[in-house]
């Protein structure tokens, strides 16, 4: 199955904690960085996840957000340091190119944002993916 989805992110799964309606699954991505991906218990429940099982997740452009650096006091989950690599503008809107251990993200945001955090080729910065914006599929 082809998907439009850019970020797909291979990984283990190393714990599920359930909820009555949500669970936390924890992800140990291929890359080495560990991810947590709130599902419903429904979902948990469908694709079999339990301790090692073997998952890619999968994370929509529009919700990675882009920070200078290290982002401290913040209830998002996910943050990973990568390297931009590439930039491209549009009217309004931006892609950004993240080289992160183990692979690439793509992140959509507004060309103003590109400007003002000053994104060029080269740039260090830190993702940030809220664990709601996370979805799983079985490898």
């Amino acid at each position: 199955m082809s998907l439009s989805i850019r970020n797909q992110l291979p990984g283990t799964v190393t714990s599920v904690t359930p909820g009555e309606v949500m669970a936390t699954v924890k992800v140990r991505l291929d890359g080495g960085q560990d991810l947590t991906a709130a599902i419903t218990a429904e979902a948990v429940e469908d694709l079999g996840l339990t301790t090692g099982s073997t998952v890619r997740a999968l994370v929509k452009s529009t919700e990675v957000s882009l920070a200078t650096g290290p982002v401290d006091g913040v209830s998002i989950r996910n943050q990973f340091p990568g390297t931009v690599t590439e930039v491209s503008t549009g009217g309004a809107m931006a892609r950004v190119k993240v080289e992160v251990p183990g692979g690439e993200l793509t992140s959509a945001i507004t060309k103003d944002a590109v400007t003002e955090l000053g994104l060029a080729v080269g740039s260090t910065v830190v993702a940030l993916i809220k664990s709601t914006e996370v979805s799983l599929s079985n490898a």
